[in-house]
């Protein structure tokens, strides 16, 4: 059974940085014909895409909230996909999410929810001003 795990959140200061790290267990797509995706969920608020990357060409995506500080990246002899988050705000504050699907995608269709067949369970990343 596939699980994806985060970890690496916690308490930061406005202008601060995070990495996010997101454990894959199981997953037994080939690195060529997979998307991955970081997505972050206020409360009150729907979840949405801050990163996305097809693992075999290593494109990345981002919304242009996070473009320019939020950087996502794999190691794939760790199983692991990592956001670096950088000069964080507190509109940052949310629950963050890794998710996993077969497929590769282009702009725009990697960052629908819909996509993605396996989620974490989140790691929370609070900014405080």
């Amino acid at each position: 059974e596939v699980r994806l795990v985060e970890s690496g959140g916690g308490s930061v200061q406005a202008g601060g940085s995070l990495r996010l790290s997101c454990a894959k267990f199981d997953f037994t797509f080939s690195r060529y014909s997979t998307a991955w995706a970081w997505f972050r969920q206020a409360p009150g608020q729907e979840r949405e895409a801050v990163a996305g990357i097809n693992t075999g060409s290593g494109s990345t995506y981002y919304p242009d909230s996070v473009k320019g500080r939020f950087t996502i990246s794999q190691d794939n002899a760790k199983n692991t996909l990592y956001l670096e988050m950088n000069s964080l705000k507190p509109e940052d504050t949310a629950m963050y999410y890794c998710a996993a699907t077969g497929a590769v995608f282009g702009s725009g269709a990697i960052f629908r929810r819909s996509v993605y067949k396996y989620w974490g369970q989140g790691t929370q990343v609070t900014v405080s001003s």
